[in-house]
C-alpha cells in the first residue's frame, strides 16, 4: 500500500470495493462481515481507523498489535471464518495518524462468517443467509469464474497422496505460523478448512474439487482432470535454439514447486546477502515468487503449458492467464486478483507464496538487489515474468558478496570475495561456492546450507529430493560440514533441527 494509493482511496470514499471502519482500539464483527462480503463479490479494501465520511481518526498505537493479531486469528479460526483466510493488516501513516489496511481478494468459494453469508451491495454488507435464490446466483457466478472449484464426485482419497504429503503440509504450516490450526487437524479437516472438498450448490454433487486434485493428486488423476497441465523448465545458454537442460514437471503442485525450485537452484548463482543482519538467499526469494505464480495463478482449462526458461542474461516465466488489466504491471499499478484463490491461499499457508500483493512488491525489491535491474510483469492472455540475471561470465567469474543492511536499503557496506564459481556438471551453468564461515563450501554444501537456513527441521530425504541429489551425497556433504564446525544437528533425527554455527 503506497501513500498515493491510500490517499486515493480516502478521496474516493466508500463504495462497492472500499469500506471504512471507525474502530480505533478493537475490531468489531462488522470488520469480518465486510471481509466475507468482499470475498463473495469483487474483493475490496478495508481501512480501519477511518470514519464513514473519510475523516482519519487513527488507530491507537498501543492497541494496533492486538488488533492485527485478532484479525489474523479470527480469519484462521474455522469456527468463525469458513473457509479460513490468510490475510494480514498492514500499517500506514496519514497525517501522523496510524491506519490499518487490508486488501481482501475475491474468493472462488462462498465465504461465511459465524455461519452467515454476506454479499456486497453498493457501500454496505448484506446478509443473504436466508435467501436461497441469492446464494444460488452467487454459487453460479463463482463456479463460472474459477475452474479450480470444479467438483469431481467420483474422485476418492485413494486418488490423492495424503499419506505422503499431509505430514509435509502440517509441518510447513506450523513452521510458518506457530499454533497454526492445521497442526492439530485431521487430513479431512484440513481439506475442508482449505476448501478442497465441497458441495456443488447447483448440481448437488459433492467431492474433491480440481484444486484438491492439483495439490495432492497422483499423476494419473491429474492428467485426467487437467490434460494440458505441465510446467516445462528449460536452460538455454549454449544451445539457444533448443536447450542445454530440460525438466518436464507434471506432478502435483506441492511436489512440482520443489522440482521447479531445484531446477532454478541448479542453473543460477546464489550470491551471499545479509538482510537485517541475517543470511538470506535472495535468489530463492525471487524463484519462489516466480514458481508460485506459474503454478497457482494459471488457467488449468488451457492446454498451454507453463514455462520457466533460464537464459544467459535473464529468467522468464510464462503461464496461460485470464487477463483483467492487460499491460505492464508495477507495484503502484498492480491490483491484486487471485486467478485461483483456493490454491493461492493454500500456498500462502505452507509458505510457498506470500500474501497477495506483497509478492509483487517483494519481487521488485529482491530482483533489484539481485541483478541491479527491475523485473518486467506483462499481463495478457499469457502472463509473462522477465527477471534479469546478474551479468556474470560463466567461465571465469569471481562472485562478490552484496551486503544489504536492511530490506529497504540495498547499499553495499562492503565487497568481499566469497569464492570462485565452478561450472556445474552436465549442462548446468554456474554454481557459486561461498566462504561464509572461514572454510570454503562447495556447491552442494552451499545448497544444503541455503536449504537449512530456510527450513531448520528439513530431513536428509527432503534435502535429497529438493536438491536432486542421492541420499549418500547429502550425507557425505553434511558430514563434511559437521567436521569443519559449520553445521550441527540439535536433537534426534526425528523431531530435531539443524543449526548453522558462526
Amino acid at each position: 500500500m503506497t501513500n498515493e494509493h491510500l490517499h486515493k482511496l480516502l478521496a474516493e470514499g466508500e463504495g462497492l470495493t472500499v469500506e471504512f471502519k471507525e474502530s480505533t482500539s478493537t475490531l468489531s464483527n462488522a470488520v469480518f462481515e465486510t471481509v466475507s462480503s468482499f470475498s463473495n463479490r469483487y474483493g475490496g479494501h478495508i481501512l480501519i481507523g477511518v470514519k464513514d465520511d473519510g475523516t482519519v481518526l487513527g488507530v491507537s498505537r498501543n492497541a494496533a498489535g492486538s488488533m492485527k493479531r485478532n484479525f489474523a486469528n479470527t480469519l484462521n479460526n474455522p469456527e468463525r471464518m469458513a473457509p479460513t483466510l490468510f490475510l494480514n493488516l498492514e500499517e500506514a501513516e496519514v497525517d501522523g495518524r496510524l491506519v490499518l489496511y487490508a486488501y481482501v481478494p475475491a474468493s472462488s468459494q462462498i465465504q461465511m462468517f459465524s455461519s452467515r453469508i454476506y454479499d456486497r451491495n453498493e457501500d454496505g454488507d448484506m446478509d443473504i443467509t436466508n435467501s436461497t435464490d441469492l446464494i444460488a446466483q452467487m454459487s453460479i457466478r463463482k463456479s463460472n469464474s474459477f475452474t479450480e472449484r470444479k467438483v469431481f464426485p467420483y474422485a476418492t482419497s485413494d486418488d490423492l497422496l495424503l499419506n505422503e504429503l499431509m505430514p509435509v503440509v502440517r509441518r510447513k504450516a506450523v513452521g510458518r505460523q506457530a499454533g497454526h490450526p492445521w497442526g492439530d487437524m485431521s487430513d479431512m479437516e484440513i481439506l475442508l478448512s482449505a476448501g478442497l472438498y465441497e458441495k456443488d450448490r447447483v448440481t448437488g454433487k459433492e467431492g474433491f474439487n480440481l484444486a484438491a486434485l492439483m495439490l495432492f493428486g497422483r499423476d494419473e488423476i491429474i492428467q485426467q482432470a487437467s490434460p494440458g497441465y505441465v510446467t516445462d523448465c528449460l536452460l538455454r545458454v549454449k544451445d539457444i535454439d533448443r536447450y542445454d537442460d530440460r525438466e518436464r514437471v507434471d506432478c502435483n503442485l506441492i511436489q512440482a514447486f520443489d522440482k521447479c525450485m531445484a531446477f532454478i537452484r541448479k542453473h543460477t548463482i546464489d550470491p551471499f546477502f545479509l538482510i537485517d543482519d541475517l543470511n538470506a538467499s535472495v535468489r530463492d526469494k525471487i524463484a519462489k515468487e516466480l514458481v508460485s505464480n506459474i503454478l497457482v495463478h494459471r488457467e488449468f482449462s488451457s492446454p498451454m503449458p507453463g514455462r520457466i526458461v533460464i537464459e544467459k542474461n535473464r529468467m522468464t516465466g510464462e503461464n496461460w492467464n485470464r487477463s483483467l488489466h492487460p499491460g505492464h504491471l508495477t507495484p503502484e499499478s498492480f491490483e491484486p486478483y487471485p486467478k485461483n484463490p483456493i490454491l493461492s491461499r493454500f500456498f500462502v499457508n505452507i509458505g510457498y507464496a506470500d500474501t497477495l500483493g506483497s509478492g509483487v512488491r517483494n519481487l521488485f525489491k529482491f530482483v533489484k538487489m539481485y541483478s541491479g535491474s527491475e523485473p518486467e510483469l506483462l499481463e495478457s492472455d499469457v502472463f509473462k515474468t522477465i527477471i534479469p540475471l546478474p551479468q556474470l561470465d560463466a567461465e571465469s567469474v569471481k562472485v562478490v558478496s552484496y551486503v544489504a543492511v536492511s530490506a529497504a536499503q540495498s547499499t553495499n557496506t562492503g565487497e568481499t570475495e566469497i569464492g570462485n564459481t565452478t561450472e556445474g556438471q552436465g549442462n548446468a551453468t554456474t554454481n557459486a561456492t561461498v566462504t561464509q564461515f572461514g572454510a570454503a563450501a562447495n556447491a552442494t554444501e552451499n545448497q544444503i546450507l541455503n536449504a537449512v537456513r530456510k527450513e531448520r527441521a528439513i530431513s536428509y530425504d527432503e534435502l535429497a529430493q529438493r536438491l536432486s541429489k542421492d541420499r549418500t551425497t547429502i550425507y557425505r556433504n553434511i558430514r563434511a560440514l559437521k567436521d569443519r564446525g559449520i553445521l550441527e544437528r540439535v536433537g534426534p533425527n526425528k523431531g530435531g533441527h539443524w543449526r548453522i554455527l558462526k
